[in-house]
């Protein structure tokens, strides 16, 4: 393997892309998760795949349009669909998540057209769904490098404010936060990262790469600091024994990731429980 890794660019590719999503996805997959907006992901996911499926249609269709790179169409549908979701939020104060379902079932709607008017699936579009290790260009690993220094910029400068909100949006605003500036630049980053991470995870899967993480380390943390860094730490373990495994049984990176998520998720859990249950006899003693 580590032969293989300086011997393959596109291994060196997918191995730093890997790493890097492994650390923003659960970094921003936190705020989510405690704002309750854990499906947004699997809306812009569907929105990607919406905008891959438009990219490749084009692609097709247009004799002239050869070198056309799909994600960054990914990207724009992406963001687009995250403003759209704020809009929506706006429309239905009460009902503020009826967005997200709104916008996942629109994005799967027109995404199966453009693929119906695309002849179906073909090897470039399943590897965007599952996730792929050749599939990650020298191009799209600096993509990721732009925006994950992105994100970590953003929340180092933003962190009180996003905590804030995250918490407690009406304390926010009376505190003088600018919660609407600030979801916003939040709500965009999320969505160019769910559209980086897809090549890797897979659009179909990239959502555990932000939630799963996030639960494991919500049944260990003591502190919502706590809580970033066992995400952070969770979603590296998983991303690194993910691609190393999908590398020796040559099957998408997206699954092994997301299992292994599962795993650390499950031992979470037990381990939780466990020592609960030590603790309780403990007492009892």
């Amino acid at each position: 393997m580590i032969e293989s890794f300086l011997t393959y660019e596109f291994l060196q590719n997918a191995a730093l892309a890997g790493i890097m999503i492994g650390f923003v996805s659960p970094l921003l997959g936190v705020f989510i998760v405690v704002r309750r907006l854990s499906l947004i992901a699997d809306a812009l996911s569907h929105i990607t795949l919406t905008g891959i499926a438009a990219s490749l249609l084009v692609e097709k269709k247009v004799d002239a349009i050869q070198e056309w790179n799909p994600v960054y169409m990914g990207m724009a549908f992406s963001v687009i669909g995250a403003v759209l979701i704020e809009k929506l939020r706006k429309v239905y104060k009460h009902y503020e998540e009826l967005a997200i379902p709104i916008i996942l079932s629109g994005g799967i709607g027109v995404g199966v057209i453009l693929i119906s008017l695309a002849e179906g699936f073909n090897t470039d579009l399943f590897s965007y769904l599952f996730g792929s290790v050749t599939a990650v260009s020298r191009t799209n690993m600096f993509t990721v490098l732009v925006i994950t220094i992105a994100v970590i910029i953003v929340v180092t400068l933003f962190y009180k404010e996003l905590f804030v909100l995250s918490f407690d949006e009406d304390h926010a605003s009376i505190s003088g936060v600018n919660g609407k500036l600030v979801h916003f630049i939040f709500i965009v980053l999320v969505a160019l990262v769910i559209a980086s991470a897809m090549q890797i995870v897979g659009i179909l899967l990239v959502s555990a790469l932000m939630t799963l993480p996030v639960a494991a380390a919500l049944r260990l943390s003591k502190s919502f600091k706590q809580t970033i860094g066992l995400s952070i730490f969770f979603g590296e373990v998983s991303v690194i024994t993910g691609l190393v495994t999908s590398y020796y049984l040559s099957v998408p990176p997206g699954g092994t990731i997301v299992v292994t998520a599962i795993m650390i998720l499950t031992l979470a859990i037990i381990y939780k429980k466990v020592s609960s249950q030590l603790s309780l006899k403990g007492e009892t003693v």
